[in-house]
């Protein structure tokens, strides 16, 4: 008798999502329904509320780990990555909804690019967008993986990057996955030694951006950190 229920239920929820569409639904709603496929035969209500209360909100929640998704009373393998493939999966409309030629003349326009490629990222990133002296996106990939600082972060690769795809100026973004969008001094560190390592091939530095938690913060738009993106040897005297 109760698998006929929640089978009811079920099919309940799925007529009213064809009939409605999604926008009357409650966030666990949501959730429980997405639950349906990766829990067979079982109630998902009460799990659906228990993800809201671990992670806040429907957005933490497709932001959650595997891990962290699984500690979840009732969770299971095939659920957790579920919920996991659809948060990655919503990074990767937004990024093919953004044109691949983008003119980036603008802070505003950089975050508009840049945002949905670390959406779901729970690892800290380094994303390197190529671009011409119209600020036109020639290509974007990520070139590094883990902590970045003036000695870890992979100049090199950046350099053949830029140089391989004809480049004349690029922007460098990277995530805090754990913290804020507040650049560190090792940030700070490593923008230098970019800005100086781009220039002596004929490649402006145009902006480091730090991503976290859906913002973004642009350093050469923080006037204490603007002087960064000048050579050392066209500092201010």
């Amino acid at each position: 008798m109760s698998n006929r229920l929640h089978d009811g239920h079920r099919q309940r929820m799925k007529q009213r999502f064809l009939r409605e569409g999604i926008r009357g639904f409650e966030p666990h709603q949501i959730i429980e329904m997405l639950l349906f496929y990766g829990i067979p035969r079982k109630d998902t209500n009460e799990i659906a509320h228990a993800l809201i209360d671990n992670f806040g909100s429907l957005s933490g929640i497709l932001k959650a780990s595997y891990d962290d998704l699984l500690n979840v009373k009732g969770m299971t393998p095939g659920a957790a990555t579920l919920l996991c493939f659809c948060g990655q999966l919503i990074r990767e409309y937004f990024d093919s909804e953004i044109s691949k030629d983008m003119i980036l003349d603008s802070t505003e326009k950089m975050g508009q690019f840049i945002l949905p490629k670390f959406l779901s990222e729970h690892n800290e990133k380094a994303l390197l967008v190529c671009m011409d002296n119209k600020c036109k996106v020639l290509h974007s990939s990520f070139v590094s993986e883990g902590s970045m600082n003036a000695t870890e972060i992979h100049m090199r690769r950046i350099l053949e990057q830029a140089i391989r795809n004809h480049a004349t100026a690029v922007v460098v973004a990277h995530n805090h996955p754990s913290g804020f969008a507040i650049p560190s001094m090792e940030d700070q560190q490593s923008t230098r030694a970019l800005v100086n390592a781009l220039h002596i091939v004929g490649i402006h530095l145009v902006d480091h951006i730090i991503v976290s938690d859906g913002d973004f913060v642009s350093m050469r738009s923080t006037p204490s950190l603007s002087a960064l993106f000048k050579p050392s040897g066209e500092q201010d005297i």
